[in-house]
């Protein structure tokens, strides 16, 4: 079958309303979800750094089990398995006017608790990059734990922290693509509708492949930004260029230098 040039522009610079809207969802549910992961994932974070064994514990178990077990399978235990075992059923909510759909709802909650287990990791090593002397030294000034916290540790903390939630936020965004397992309207499983009724799998799959580089580019470009407005605070270099990030372009000079020396060794 001879790919379908006409159909696959057309589809790629004026996609149809439904595509749109599989577009948008895609976009609100990673931009809420990982909204409340960080929220969650500072929760765990401070647990695990609590002096209570229990919390300790209980963020050790969380982090474990979330990490351990996939994505997929957490999303149809949330959504299908609650509701088969009659413990919890996600069903459709009216919100400001707006129909947010159970399997919506579901998915979310379900990319919250799969995401906040890694940034919950995120947090810790960030805060942990912060020499202690810092927080003793905030403390012995008069600072509460809880202003020593916020005036001195997250402030730097989220200097480090940012490139990784960035990255973790690129990852959660192309992960949606995997709801349409639960029923969710995607732009993936909007493009799997679209190429069943048309029989045009490849076109429409270039399609879906390019609007989700769209977005991940758009996003590494805000990323971006972020770190350089966080370094200028901070009085720091900054950070890599947008090219260099998407396309690996270094100058000359720097790989040069970065080349590693081989030294000879000496016969004995």
């Amino acid at each position: 079958m001879a790919f379908d040039w006409t159909y696959f522009w057309q589809s790629l610079l004026t996609p149809s309303p439904q595509f749109l809207n599989g577009l948008a969802l895609t976009v609100i549910v990673s931009v809420v979800a990982m909204a409340l992961a960080l929220v969650l994932g500072l929760l765990i974070a401070l647990m695990g750094r609590s002096r209570f064994l229990p919390l300790r514990i209980f963020a050790s178990l969380y982090i474990w089990v979330i990490r351990g077990t996939p994505l997929l399978v957490q999303l149809v235990i949330i959504y299908t398995g609650f509701a088969a075992a009659g413990l919890f059923r996600f069903e459709d909510v009216d919100l400001f006017g707006a129909l947010i759909k159970g399997a919506v709802q579901a998915a979310i909650v379900g990319l919250m608790l799969n995401e906040s287990a890694y940034i919950s990791e995120i947090v810790r090593s960030g805060l942990e990059s912060v020499d202690r002397g810092q927080n003793e030294a905030a403390l012995s000034l008069g600072m509460t734990p809880l202003g020593a916290m916020r005036r001195i540790i997250v402030p730097q903390a989220i200097r480090v922290m940012v490139p990784p939630l960035g990255n973790s936020f690129n990852g959660l965004m192309k992960s949606t693509s995997i709801l349409s397992i639960i029923g969710v309207a995607e732009m993936f499983q909007i493009g799997s509708t679209m190429s069943a009724s048309t029989f045009k799998v490849f076109e429409i799959y270039i399609v879906v492949a390019l609007y989700y580089l769209l977005l991940t580019t758009v996003w590494t470009l805000a990323q971006t930004g972020i770190e350089n407005m966080l370094n200028a605070q901070a009085g720091l270099p900054r950070a890599e260029p947008v090219l260099k990030r998407l396309f690996g372009l270094r100058s000359r000079r720097a790989a040069v230098v970065a080349a590693p020396v081989l030294q000879p060794v000496d016969a004995a």
